[in-house]
């Protein structure tokens, strides 16, 4: 795992204990950042990916102090993660042999 500091990246280990809580954090806080973002009428896919690409924490709601919440995510982290599920996931990415 990586965390960025400034312009520095430093690495970070995490034991599997800490990953899977760490996981059940940003699930819970993607899922409040979701709601809060649809509540307000937004097309929250929309508003996160533009939010994880920038880091501009315009693109989400302060509804349900979501912005703090989103702020308090690594970015980098999180789009790892879902990197990974879809690669896990996707038919088209298993078995190919290529």
């Amino acid at each position: 795992m990586f965390s960025e500091y400034g312009n520095q990246r430093r690495t970070r280990i995490i034991d599997d204990e800490q990953l899977d809580a760490q996981g059940r954090d940003y699930v819970r806080a993607l899922r409040t950042i979701y709601l809060a973002l649809e509540e307000k009428g937004y097309d929250p896919v929309q508003q996160l990916a533009h939010y994880l690409l920038t880091d501009e924490p315009a693109y989400i709601t302060a509804h349900r102090n979501a912005r703090v919440l989103a702020t308090r995510l690594e970015r980098d982290e999180i789009i790892e993660a879902f990197v990974r599920f879809y690669i896990q996931n996707h038919p088209s990415m298993r078995g190919t042999g290529d």
